[in-house]
C-alpha cells in the first residue's frame, strides 16, 4: 500500500501572485500617517532622536498601505474546473483557451522559459510539431491563495529520429494567478525524474537526452498501462486487467514451464486454437523469498476468459489479472538469478525511500523467449522488474 505524500511536496521558487511594481496609488490618504506637528520648544524640546522614530513610524505605516495586495477579482473554484476542461485540449486541434492567459505570462520548465503570451504558445506548438504529445491531466486543486497545482503525465515521441524514442515527462505544474484580472500571469513545470528544476538545468538536459537512446521491444500486444510517475530510476504504472496463461517455475529468470503455456497458446488446447504471440513473458514471485514463483504469457486483450479454450494440462491455468499498480524499473542485459534479485532490492530500496510501501514478491517481465540461451541474444535482452501495490496511490498522488 503507498503512502505517497507527493500533493505535500510542490516545491515554489517564488511567490505565484503576479508583481506590479506600480508607484502608490493616489487613493491613498497618507494624512493619518504623517509625523504629529512639533510642538513649541518651551512646552517640550523635540530631540533628534523623537523626531527620526516618528519618522521611521511614519515610514513603515505608508510602506504597509502600499504593499498591501489587492483584492482579488477570481472565483478560485471556477479556475479549478476551467483549468480541468481546458488543459486536455492543450495538444490537440482544439488548443488551450489563450484569452484565460496574462499578454506577459511567465513560463519557466527545467530547460525552457517564456516571458510572454507569444512565447509560451510557440513552446505549445513546437512540442506539438516535434513530439505529438499525448497529455494526461491526473488533478488540479488550489494550493495558494493565488495560485493553482496541477498534476500530469506528458509522453511524447521524437519523430524526427528514426527508431522514434518516446520520451516521458511526469510532473506537477504551478499556475500564478493576477488578482487584478484573474488571469494565468505565471506557469512553472517541475519534473518528478529530477532534483534540480531551476532554469537552466542540466540534470534536465541529461534526462532528456538519456530517453532518446533506442530501446525497442517486439512489435506485438502488451498490457496498457498508464505512467503516473516517472521517477529518476523507477516508474509507477497503472495497469489495465489483462489474462494470462501461467504454470509453476522454478525461480525468477528460469525457463521451467515456459514450454506448457507456450504450447497452450500454439494450439495444445480443447479446441486446437492457435493464439497470437504477445509480450512480455510474466515470472512472478508472491512471497518475501521470492521462491514462490510461476512462469505466464499474456494472453490477447480482446480475449475473455469465458471464450477462450481449456488448457489441455492440469498444471496450466488460465488467470484474469485485475491490473493496479506497479513501480517499474527498465534494464537490458542477460537476466541471471543474482541480476534479477539485485534489481529487485534496488527497485525496492528505491520506492521504500519515497514513501512508498510495496507489497511482498516481484514480477520479471521478458521481451525475449526465455527458453533461448544464445548469449548474443540474452545479453541485448530487455526486461523490466516490476512490484505491485494496492491502488491506494492514486489517491495519495
Amino acid at each position: 500500500m503507498a503512502t505517497s505524500n507527493l500533493s505535500h511536496q510542490i516545491p515554489r521558487p517564488f511567490p505565484t501572485a503576479c508583481l506590479s511594481f506600480r508607484a502608490p496609488s493616489a487613493a491613498v490618504n497618507t494624512r493619518r500617517h504623517s509625523p504629529p506637528p512639533l510642538q513649541p520648544w518651551k512646552c517640550r524640546k523635540l530631540t533628534l532622536k523623537d523626531e527620526t522614530n516618528n519618522r521611521f513610524k511614519w515610514s513603515i505605516q505608508l510602506s504597509l498601505v502600499e504593499q498591501s495586495p489587492p483584492k482579488s477579482s477570481f472565483d478560485m473554484q471556477e479556475l479549478v474546473a476551467f483549468l480541468n476542461d481546458d488543459l486536455p485540449h492543450l495538444f490537440d486541434d482544439q488548443g488551450i483557451d489563450k484569452t484565460a492567459y496574462d499578454e506577459r505570462v511567465i513560463f519557466r520548465d527545467p530547460i525552457t522559459k517564456h516571458d510572454n503570451l507569444s512565447g509560451y504558445l510557440f513552446n505549445i506548438a513546437l512540442l506539438k510539431t516535434l513530439f505529438r504529445p499525448q497529455f494526461q491531466l491526473h488533478w488540479v486543486k488550489p494550493t495558494g491563495t493565488n495560485e493553482i497545482t496541477t498534476r500530469w503525465t506528458m509522453v511524447m515521441k521524437f519523430a524526427l529520429l528514426p527508431w522514434k524514442p518516446e520520451l516521458v515527462f511526469t510532473g506537477t505544474s504551478v499556475m500564478g494567478i493576477n488578482p487584478e484580472n484573474g488571469k494565468f500571469c505565471s506557469h512553472v513545470d517541475f519534473w518528478d525524474s529530477i532534483e534540480k528544476n531551476d532554469y537552466f538545468s542540466f540534470e534536465g538536459l541529461l534526462d532528456v537526452i538519456k530517453q532518446l537512446r533506442i530501446y525497442k521491444t517486439p512489435d506485438l500486444e502488451s498490457p496498457k498501462y498508464q505512467i503516473l510517475k516517472r521517477a529518476a530510476n523507477y516508474e509507477v504504472r497503472q495497469y489495465n486487467p489483462f489474462i494470462v496463461v501461467e504454470t509453476n517455475g522454478d525461480k525468477l529468470s528460469g525457463s521451467t514451464g515456459f514450454n506448457d503455456v507456450a504450447g497452450y497458446i500454439f494450439g495444445k488446447n480443447s479446441t486446437a486454437e492457435k493464439i497470437p504471440m504477445t509480450t512480455p513473458v510474466f515470472t512472478q514471485a508472491v512471497d518475501a523469498d521470492l521462491s514462490k514463483v510461476s512462469i505466464q504469457i499474456v494472453l490477447p486483450l480482446d480475449k475473455e476468459t469465458k471464450s477462450l479454450p481449456n488448457p489441455n494440462q492440469e498444471t496450466v491455468t488460465l488467470r484474469k489479472v485485475e491490473g493496479g499498480i506497479a513501480a517499474v524499473m527498465k534494464f537490458s542485459g542477460k537476466p541471471t538469478e543474482d541480476i534479477v534479485r539485485e534489481k529487485e532490492k534496488t527497485l525496492r530500496s528505491n520506492i521504500i525511500k519515497d514513501g512508498l510501501k510495496p507489497q511482498l514478491g516481484c514480477l520479471l517481465a521478458r521481451y525475449n523467449d526465455p527458453g533461448r540461451t544464445w548469449k548474443f541474444i540474452m545479453t541485448d535482452a530487455k526486461g523490466y522488474m516490476a512490484v505491485p501495490w494496492t491502488s491506494e496511490y492514486t489517491a495519495k498522488l
